[in-house]
């Protein structure tokens, strides 16, 4: 039978010490584990196990070394997000903006500015039931004003998720002059190049709004590394594996902000945030020796 009996918080922690988990102080221990399911953690304890099929711990492996990853990994989730907040919200602004002008206010509706008219209609069919469960206040005066009409660009993409925006975006029509526009608005000089980052940016964005671990945690998507960028975020181009952590995307975010958010402390907040928690290792992320002399990284 493979299920397992439910647990005490009690019986929790002596399964933990019997594996080697060692407790500064024990009597803690039961307010961390009655508010953050054993489980969560495991994910945090993860990398302190000698062996990880009979889940013993390494030497001198705390309880509270696991909170304070833990606790590092909120607040880089929080940072992490508020970065792609202002990716988020530029994109979808100069979607609307550039768009809107050239093929009017239901250019989102205009299959033939599109690359696939039928997926269109199916990023257009998920868009309407978002539009539906908005409560935007914008959204429900048209709703009362036009009823069984969709709102105009400017509204409708307003209630879109990054991830409606990053397949509009993708599946817009390569040879528009708007594509090529918002792009090198970002600082990039492909599309194609664009595209692959905000996919992979709302997988990371994804991650963090379900609060799942993100500090080493691997990226699913496979993206393209950018060629020809205006400035050269890193000095390597990083290799598939490389790019399977976090510390080649944080890079291109931060060069993505650059364009569109030049007065960000995102990096600034990162590095106090590694001042803080100053044991936790950065090399489980993918940051290399001497990432701080990275062009993007530099103080």
């Amino acid at each position: 039978m493979a299920n397992k009996d439910p647990k005490t918080v009690t019986e929790q922690i002596e399964i933990l010490r019997k594996r080697g988990m060692l407790f500064h102080k024990e009597e803690l221990v039961p307010h961390f584990l009655e508010n953050i399911s054993y489980y969560r953690l495991k994910g945090y304890w993860w990398e302190m196990q000698s062996n990880k099929v009979e889940h013993k711990f390494n030497d001198n492996s705390y309880f509270e070394d696991v909170i304070n990853l833990y606790n590092f990994d909120r607040y880089l989730r929080l940072l992490m997000f508020d970065a792609i907040e202002r990716i988020e919200v530029a994109l979808r602004t100069k979607l609307i903006y550039h768009l809107s002008l050239s093929y009017g206010p239901l250019w989102y509706l205009d299959y033939t500015i599109f690359t696939d008219g039928i997926n269109q209609m199916s990023i257009a069919g998920h868009l309407s039931g978002e539009i539906t469960r908005s409560k935007e206040q914008f959204i429900v005066e048209h709703k009362y004003k036009h009823k069984n009409e969709l709102p105009e660009a400017w509204k409708a993409l307003e209630v879109a998720s990054m991830g409606s925006l990053s397949k509009i975006y993708k599946n817009l029509d390569h040879q528009l002059p708007e594509k090529a526009a918002i792009a090198l608005q970002f600082g990039f000089n492909s599309h194609s190049d664009f595209s692959s980052f905000l996919e992979a940016t709302t997988v990371i964005r994804n991650v963090i709004a379900h609060h799942s671990r993100l500090w080493n945690n691997n990226i699913t998507i496979k993206y393209l590394w950018p060629k020809n960028l205006k400035n050269v975020p890193i000095t390597y181009i990083p290799n598939e594996n490389q790019r399977a952590k976090l510390f080649p995307l944080f890079s291109l975010i931060l060069y993505a902000l650059e364009n569109v958010s030049p007065n960000s402390s995102i990096k600034g907040k990162f590095y106090k945030l590694l001042e803080e928690y100053s044991n936790v290792p950065v090399h489980k992320m993918g940051f290399p020796v001497n990432w701080q002399t990275q062009p993007i990284w530099v103080k």
